[in-house]
């Protein structure tokens, strides 16, 4: 047995002492039903193959997709789960491309602040021999922020499927602001769309232009000329927003700086984080030191939806030893609109190996 499953042994053996009932997943998923819910990201690095009588599949990329699926079919709740195996992902660096994970995950349908604060007490608990810097997030209130945003549903809904893509989201901010050279180029793309040349182009275009037909591209050119009639956001809410993106302080502090803001959208997303911050109290976590980054979590799994957290080493070259957080949509999908709120969370065995070689 080597030292990094030793180490997720131990880790199994304490989630199973806080009432997580063991449980496996099979490493070969489907990929066609399963490989959307991931995210961009887990989607260009997962291996994926052809099954003659299965179709699509992948061997597995992480543990909480295929452990809601199961729960999904037959859990009852409150229900906890743990769980230590490898999962397989592409690298484009010199990591690992199989390495264990251990998780645990909760599933809860009353308290949700007490469930978030129980996962990340225990993980505190789990990890406290370590040198590792806590932090923790919230996606649930930027997507709030979206969602108050002063501008039509498509780029509302833009901006939401960009979340997880920084880079791409502030440059579609800046160009629903009317700033930036996104913007300028999009005006100069519908300006040439008016022409009559252009139209003519797209008419005489026959059935398929590339791979599309002519019929897309003048749904499309129709999309970017609403789009152009479409107000900028105002700039007060969009310095809102880049004001929250860029906040880092402890979660106390994050609180009432966002309160300050006086922004009714985020009224519900603020209501939970305090209700979160009241139950981290209770279970010896203190708020005031706890560590908030509006923006944390923005690269890792797309499924996540409210509170995310991670665990971090002081060493840049490592990634992550543990990353979590909420993810009540995820459990919609796959119950097919049968929704039981869930968080959760996974450790890296391999990484606290290194860890421990170190000291």
């Amino acid at each position: 047995m080597t030292e990094a499953e030793r180490l997720a042994a131990a880790l199994l053996e304490q989630m199973q002492a806080a009432g997580a009932q063991p449980v496996a997943a099979s490493i070969l998923q489907p990929a066609e039903t399963l490989l959307d819910l991931y995210g961009e990201d887990i989607r260009a690095r997962a291996y994926v193959t052809h099954d003659p009588s299965q179709g699509e599949m992948m061997l597995r990329p992480d543990f909480t997709v295929p452990v809601v699926q199961a729960h999904m079919r037959i859990g009852a709740e409150p229900a906890r789960y743990c769980y230590a195996g490898p999962v397989f992902r592409m690298q484009t660096r010199a990591r690992a491309r199989e390495y264990l994970q251990v998780g645990f995950e909760l599933f809860a349908r009353d308290d949700p602040a007490r469930a978030d604060a129980e996962v990340f007490a225990l993980f505190t608990e789990l990890l406290q021999e370590y040198d590792l810097r806590p932090v923790t997030g919230d996606i649930g209130i930027l997507k709030a922020a979206v969602s108050g945003l002063e501008t039509s549903p498509e780029r509302k809904a833009a901006l939401l499927r960009h979340i997880w893509r920084p880079r791409r989201f502030r440059a579609l901010l800046e160009r629903m602001g009317g700033h930036g050279p996104l913007a300028e180029a999009r005006a100069e793309l519908v300006q040439r769309l008016e022409t009559s040349s252009a139209q003519a182009q797209i008419a005489e275009a026959g059935q398929m232009v590339g791979l599309r037909s002519a019929a897309e591209i003048a749904a499309r050119v129709d999309l970017l000329r609403a789009d152009a009639e479409t107000p900028p956001i105002p700039q007060m809410q969009v310095a809102k927003l880049e004001e929250i993106l860029a906040l880092t302080c402890p979660a106390t502090e994050a609180l009432a700086q966002l309160r300050a803001q006086d922004w009714p959208a985020l009224t519900p997303a603020l209501d939970r984080l305090e209700a979160r911050l009241e139950a981290l109290a209770a279970a010896g976590i203190a708020p005031a030191d706890l560590p908030f980054e509006a923006s944390f979590g923005r690269t890792t799994m797309e499924y996540y939806d409210g509170f995310v957290f991670g665990f971090i080493a002081a060493s840049a070259d490592l990634p992550p030893v543990a990353t979590g957080g909420r993810y009540d949509a995820l459990t919609a999908v796959l119950g097919q609109g049968r929704a039981i709120p869930a968080v959760g969370g996974v450790i890296r065995p391999e990484t606290l190996a290194l860890l421990e070689r170190k000291v």
